[in-house]
């Protein structure tokens, strides 16, 4: 069957179901989530970061159907699923709601899929009691996408990206206390933090963003172009 482009899409389960290309990145992924435990990773926008984080979000609750075929189906142990925290800020309407409300909006999205009810009220505190309640089950996965995208949309606008900056350091300060109850953290950006800034209570955080390890873990080779786009030789 012939399969489509996967032009703008950042699910990787759509990805899959509708019979699109997938060039397979799971191996780097397999490597990524065996090795270590908190990482940062900094790429342009329309890169492949959105589409990474959810792939690993697929991987952790254990919807081994998705990756037939792939490096990874028959490396990993899919009996094993964890509860998973994905959050991405290019999709909450931080404009429109303000950033502590639009967070608040997705941490009781997050709590109502998983049956949960809140009690805290701030949102450091709310994030902090879902991971806390998820925990039992499974230690809990946490995917952050574009984490710093409330601050670059501000930057025309400086008083309120560092209200925003503010806002974000302290809702980023719960994993600092959290790291029992943590399996895995990945934080995705198109800047680099800096460890001074928002994440300057998470000193664990690995930056992959120059590391050769993981240099093809986005985006395509030029081998990768040949195998997985080669056009069809014409009779």
């Amino acid at each position: 069957m012939k399969q489509k482009l996967a032009l703008g899409r950042q699910e990787f389960s759509e990805v899959i179901k509708d019979n699109c290309i997938y060039v397979d990145k799971t191996e780097n992924i397999y490597q990524l989530i065996t090795s270590g435990k908190y990482y940062f990773l900094s790429r342009p926008r329309r890169f492949g970061k959105s589409l990474l984080a959810n792939t690993i979000k697929e991987i952790y609750l254990g919807n081994k159907r998705y990756f037939k075929g792939l490096w990874i189906y028959d490396k990993w142990d899919w009996e094993k699923t964890y509860p998973v925290i994905k959050i991405s800020f290019s999709n909450i309407d931080h404009y429109k709601l303000g950033l502590e409300q639009a967070i608040s909006l997705q941490l009781n999205k997050i709590a109502k899929d998983y049956s949960m009810q809140l009690e805290m009220t701030s949102n450091a505190k709310k994030f902090e009691e879902i991971i806390i309640k998820l925990s039992p089950k499974a230690q809990v996965a946490i995917i952050i996408d574009e984490y710093n995208k409330p601050i670059i949309d501000y930057m025309d606008d400086i008083l309120q990206a560092d209200a925003n900056r503010k806002i974000l350091k302290n809702f980023y300060s719960v994993f600092k206390d959290s790291d029992s109850f943590i399996k895995f953290l990945f934080i995705t950006g198109v800047s680099k933090f800096s460890q001074v800034s928002i994440f300057s209570d998470l000193n664990n955080l690995v930056d992959i963003t120059m590391n050769r390890k993981y240099s093809q873990i986005v985006g395509w080779t030029i081998e990768e172009l040949e195998k997985y786009f080669r056009l069809p030789v014409l009779s």
